[in-house]
Parts: C-alpha cells; sequence; structure tokens
C-alpha cells in the first residue's frame, strides 16, 4: 500500500510553477495521476496510479510532499484520514477498565488524534475521507473487540470522558481568577478534597491562574480533569513542565483513580513516569505528519525496552536504526582557570517574599550543566540572572572577555505567532540567509526542514518547543 501526503502548510501552489505536476513521468506519459484540483486549491495524487518513484518529493520546491510504502494488510487497520493525501491513522489504543494504558510515541505520529478520537470528539472515517464518520459503522468494524461496547456505550451516551489536553500554556488565555476558585466551578464537591490532598494544591490554591507557572498549570489541568465524577479519564502528557516531585504527585494521583475501576489513558514521553503510571503500553510509530500505526499492546517492562530497542518483534517492524542506549557520563576533565567562560560570586534576588541564594561558580567552555530541583524554587530566577534578564540584588556575574547568550524560556505561547518558521529563525538571529552549517548541525538534526514554510501559529506543541530551542 501506497500513501501520498501532501502537508497543505507547507504547499504554496501561488509561489511554484507545480514541479510535482510538471516533472511527474507518469503525467508526461498520458496518465493523470497528480492533478490540481480548483475547488481545494491544491493539488492531488492518486495513491492507487502511483508508482512511488519520489521525483516529486525531490522536485518539491516546498518539500511538501510525502511519499511512503507499507505493507498491504495495514490498509485493513485503517481508522481515520483527514482529507485527501493528509495524515492517516492505523489502529487504536484498547481502554482496559481498571487499568493505565499508557502511549508512546514520536510527535505527529497521531498519539493525540487517537485520544480525540476515543473522547468522542473525532468520529472515526475509517480511512474513507469523502464521508463523514459513522458511529454505527465504526461500531460494525470494530466488532468482536473491545473497542466495540466502548463506542457503543460512547456513541449512545452511556460512559462520560473528560480530556485533558497537552497544551496547557493556553489556560490562561480561556480562564482567570484564582485556582481554588476555577476548581470548586469545574470538579464534583466529593472529589475536591481528595484531589486536593493528593496533587497538594493548598501551594496553589489561592494563587492567579494567569501568575502560575507552567508546572502549576500543568497541576491545574490534571486536577481539574480528575475532579471530574466520569468513566473514562485521557491525559495528554501530563507530567510536561512538572519537576521531579511533581511527576510523582501526578503519577500517584492519576494511579489512585484505578481503584474506582475507571478507564485511563495517558500519553506520556517521560519513560520513568510511564513505567511507574502504566499497566500496558501501546507504541505509535510511523513518519511524523504522514501516517501514525498503533502497536499490539505490551506489559510495561517489555513495552519500554521495544522502544528504547527500536524493533517491535511481535510486528516484525523497526521503527529506528539505531537503539538508544543510556551511556554512563565521563570523568570530566582537569581543566584550567583560562577555559572559565562565565563566573559569579554570591548571588542574593528577593521577589516579594521570595529569597534566591547562590553560591559562588562558574561554568568551563563546551561544558554542560544541568540544574535540578523542584519547581518554585529558583532555577529559572538564577538562569534570568546570568542571562542579564534581571539583575541580582547582591553579587555580581563575571566573565574574561565578552560572551554573546542565547536565552530559551519555559513557556512559549509568546512564539506562536503569525509568521512561517524560516522568517522566525532569520529574524531571531539576525541573519539573511542560512549557511550550509546551520542545515548540518540545526535544521536537518532537528527535523525543521520540513516545516520551515510552515506558519507558527498551526505548530503542535512538540514542534513549536524544538523551533524555540
Amino acid at each position: 500500500m501506497r500513501l501520498a501526503v501532501i502537508d497543505r502548510e507547507l504547499c504554496k501552489p501561488k509561489y511554484c510553477n507545480r514541479e510535482c505536476i510538471r516533472f511527474c513521468p507518469l503525467v508526461r506519459s498520458g496518465v493523470n495521476v497528480i492533478f490540481f484540483d480548483e475547488k481545494s486549491g491544491f493539488p492531488i495524487i492518486s495513491e492507487k496510479l502511483c508508482t512511488g518513484c519520489g521525483i516529486c518529493v525531490k522536485k518539491c520546491p516546498f518539500k511538501a510532499i510525502s511519499i511512503v510504502n507499507l505493507p498491504e494488510e495495514l490498509d485493513v487497520k485503517s481508522v481515520h484520514r483527514y482529507g485527501p493525501n493528509e495524515f492517516k491513522l492505523f489502529g487504536l489504543p484498547i481502554p482496559r477498565k481498571g487499568q493505565v494504558v499508557g502511549i508512546i510515541g514520536k510527535n505527529g505520529t497521531g498519539k493525540s488524534t487517537a485520544l480525540k478520537i476515543l473522547a468522542g470528539k473525532i468520529v472515526p472515517n475509517l480511512g474513507n475521507y469523502d464521508r463523514k464518520g459513522n458511529w454505527d459503522i465504526v461500531i460494525k468494524f470494530f466488532r468482536g473487540s473491545v473497542l466495540q461496547s466502548y463506542f457503543k456505550d460512547l456513541s449512545r451516551g452511556k460512559i462520560k470522558v473528560v480530556f485533558k489536553p497537552q497544551e496547557v500554556d493556553k489556560i490562561p488565555l480561556v480562564v482567570s481568577g484564582k485556582v481554588g476558585d476555577l476548581i470548586e466551578r469545574a470538579g464534583d464537591k466529593e472529589n475536591i478534597s481528595k484531589v486536593k490532598k493528593l496533587l497538594e494544591l493548598d501551594r496553589i490554591w489561592n494563587k492567579d491562574i494567569e501568575k502560575l507557572s507552567g508546572g502549576e498549570l500543568q497541576e491545574l489541568a490534571v486536577a481539574v480533569a480528575m475532579m471530574k465524577n466520569t468513566d473514562v479519564y485521557l491525559f495528554d502528557e501530563p507530567s510536561s513542565y512538572l519537576d521531579v516531585k511533581g511527576r510523582l504527585r501526578v503519577a500517584k494521583a492519576i494511579r489512585k483513580i484505578i481503584e474506582e475501576e475507571k478507564f485511563i489513558i495517558v500519553v506520556e514521553h517521560d519513560l520513568a513516569v510511564l513505567d511507574y503510571i502504566s499497566d500496558l503500553i501501546h507504541i505509535i510509530y510511523g513518519e511524523p505528519g504522514v501516517y501514525g500505526i498503533v502497536s499490539l499492546p505490551r506489559g510495561v517492562r517489555d513495552g519500554i525496552n521495544t522502544y528504547l530497542d527500536g524493533y517491535l518483534r511481535k510486528e516484525n517492524i523497526r521503527i529506528r536504526k539505531e537503539k538508544i542506549i543510556f551511556r554512563l557520563p565521563q570523568q570530566p576533565e582537569i581543566r584550567s582557570k583560562k577555559d572559565i567562560l562565565l563566573s559569579w560570586s554570591k548571588l542574593e534576588k528577593k521577589l516579594g517574599d521570595f529569597r534566591l541564594s547562590i553560591d559562588p561558580g562558574h561554568i568551563y567552555r563546551g561544558e554542560i550543566i544541568g540544574i535540578l530541583g523542584p519547581n518554585g524554587i529558583g532555577k529559572t530566577t538564577f538562569i534570568n540572572m546570568l542571562a542579564g534578564i534581571i539583575s541580582p540584588d547582591e553579587g555580581v556575574i563575571m566573565s574574561n572577555k565578552p560572551i554573546s547568550l542565547s536565552y530559551k524560556p519555559q513557556l512559549i505561547t509568546s512564539f506562536r505567532k503569525n509568521m512561517i518558521l524560516k522568517d522566525f529563525l532569520k529574524q531571531s538571529s539576525g541573519k539573511e540567509a542560512f549557511t550550509i552549517n546551520d542545515y548540518s548541525m540545526i535544521i536537518n538534526p532537528l527535523g525543521l526542514n520540513r516545516i520551515l514554510e510552515k506558519n507558527l501559529k498551526n505548530f503542535s506543541g512538540g514542534e513549536l518547543q524544538i523551533s524555540v530551542i
């Protein structure tokens, strides 16, 4: 089976010579494989007629086309497709009552789409994008499986679903006021005190929502979801922005829901959290923005080891060229004072009732230093002082010679601008054009080459995070 996908955010027919049509060998020989659809304003590639030569992929000036060959038998598992030459999802995670089902996989491979289907926000069209999704057809398609009874109850309103979305940094744009007031309005009274204790919400109960950090916004979103008296809980990346203690709090709280025999599905990238929280794991693999395939369920240990290994034995499919191996750090080399890039004396900073004290220290050239600690303890304040964004009340920051400094903040909502990534990167770096080194060292390794012509306001959370980095 062949998939032809055109990213409509990258495709710009008004600014090209329609190279995909002009250079296609079959079109030149009179076969209507690629044609321009006047209604949508985009080219359409016939997947049945396409031979997969890849010439259109190479000739497209905006890198908007992907041609992928898949095993033919996967077609029977097709669950949803957004439209002609658009993203296609194969398979779905299987919810299990009284168990936490974990999902892991690359950004853009359909994890959030799968959750939206299980939440009832999207009625799957089973790959037939010409017709609107129909629950009766979906229920018949999944007959004989757990998903048949699940979708039957979901479509008839017999089960309630709560969905915790991925992008919690948008919460202050939608709601305002005190944390406690929002929770009391949104939650069921019988659950409020229990969840408040589990997530230790006394710390932020009287805080204004617009003043919450990324981690605190995450805890608020998880708390609001957990306080709903419902049958199905869907959590999309519940540990992002959280420190180690916060992740453990959230993981323990979610595990606590199992005692009530609920359906729980969690999308998570942190392997330690996934290991702690899950009973079963689905791996979603594929090509970001093109297709995603949901693997068979696995035990937690087997699932995580399979993901790290990059080879799915049951499916006989390799999802990654190399294994992920955790290596012990080498012994740091002895350095001289000449190698010191930045140093600081004892620093003091007071922000309201909070007081931060930092011992003297230094950073060597070529050194990577990690800063570990719970949220709200002053890590960001320290970084802001090193970056020159705020000044210490006491102490000085020194360097042997002038240095240039780049700073990536924690919250990135402000970067969601109405401009394409290429212009954003040029504007941020002060460059008029990218060098070969920029492509080989940054753009290509981070996978930004495919989204350079994409508008920032349409980026997923992962795409925006990588772009800001």
